[in-house]
């Protein structure tokens, strides 16, 4: 049986962290429209390398877009990966980019909605998603608006969790771990704001099954529970590359009327259109790679059939060592091995 994961970044179950830590710092160094074009030809890259996250992005886009015609849908999901590999150099700005960074050109549209929330003194739940620039995001937001941000925590990961709450916390009040729910409440009932991003598979108790683009998706009921015991308004907030790609656009809107309701089911509905509406603005930014749909009711089909859950996301050499140990395992099971 393996033994608890080192938080020591030199432990040698850490190097591949922190060599990944020590790539973001190279790029973070570099002005951002360089860095950022790396970037975008890294996801180019990667679109011809990462055979599996290729098929997971273009079977999302088949589920959600089943109009797009074959050419159009190819070319999204090439796009998208331009835009994920523009992501990872976003986050190394965010994280580790110097004072330029702050100056990069960005726009916020409808900040009265949040001023006039605040204004009157209600506590806020900012509801946003996995788009492909959200860690710049959350720094440039930053500098508008004093708010904490939940994160799901990286337990496997202890060097990346590290630099990510190091990166968040440099302009944001703080990050809260998603299952704190103790300092959540607090800093709501002090009437604070906090930034929450909802949209990734669930597999947990607090889940139901609600649409999303038309597909049955599990989906968190944790933005209605926060939302009625914080008393807090929920206003949704985006964020995209801009059209020309030389800066960031925000945008929040007016709070979520008669949220939360009674019934959690139709809360996370009423989350997941909001969350729609705001990918169909921009489809080829949102973080199509992730698995959205992967958790289904009892007896539907697998959305993803071509997949090998056990090995995305692993190199070839990683998936020929899996197999060769489920092979060893499935001897030792029947005598076959020693």
């Amino acid at each position: 049986m393996k033994g608890p994961r080192s938080n020591n970044t030199l432990h040698p179950s850490n190097w591949g962290q922190a060599a990944a830590i020590a790539v973001l710092w190279v790029i973070a160094r570099l002005p951002w429209r360089l860095a950022t074009r790396l970037g975008t030809g890294l996801g180019h890259l990667l679109y011809h390398l990462a055979r599996d996250r290729r098929y997971v992005v273009r079977r999302n886009l088949e589920l959600c877009f089943p109009d797009l015609g074959t050419e159009e849908r190819e070319r999204w999901v090439h796009a998208n990966f331009g835009y994920t590999g523009r992501g990872i150099a976003e986050v190394a700005l965010g994280w580790f980019g110097g004072p330029a960074v702050d100056r990069v050109p960005f726009r916020v549209l409808g900040l009265e909605h949040l001023n006039a929330a605040k204004e009157a003194g209600d506590p806020v739940i900012l509801l946003s998603g996995h788009f492909s620039c959200i860690e710049l995001a959350g720094r440039l937001f930053g500098q508008q608006v004093d708010m904490a941000a939940i994160y799901k925590p990286m337990d496997k990961k202890p060097v990346l969790e590290r630099a990510l709450r190091y990166g968040r916390e440099k302009k944001l009040e703080r990050v809260i771990s998603k299952d704190d729910i103790r300092s959540i409440l607090r800093t709501l009932k002090k009437g604070g704001t906090i930034w929450y991003a909802g949209d990734q598979n669930m597999r947990r108790t607090e889940q139901v099954f609600a649409p999303f683009f038309g597909m049955q998706a599990s989906t968190t009921t944790g933005l209605s529970r926060l939302a009625r015991m914080g008393k807090a308004r929920v206003l949704p907030m985006f964020y995209y590359v801009n059209a020309t790609g030389d800066g960031y656009e925000f945008v929040v809107g007016p709070p979520l009327e008669e949220f939360p309701s009674d019934n959690r089911a139709h809360d996370a509905a009423r989350m997941n259109e909001v969350l729609e509406d705001a990918v169909r603005h921009a489809p080829e930014q949102y973080f199509w790679a992730h698995r959205r749909f992967k958790t289904q009711p009892v007896g539907a089909a697998d959305p993803y059939p071509e997949l090998q859950h056990t090995h995305i996301g692993r190199m070839p050499w990683q998936k020929n060592k899996l197999k060769k140990a489920h092979k060893k395992r499935k001897r030792k099971k029947s005598g076959d091995g020693s």
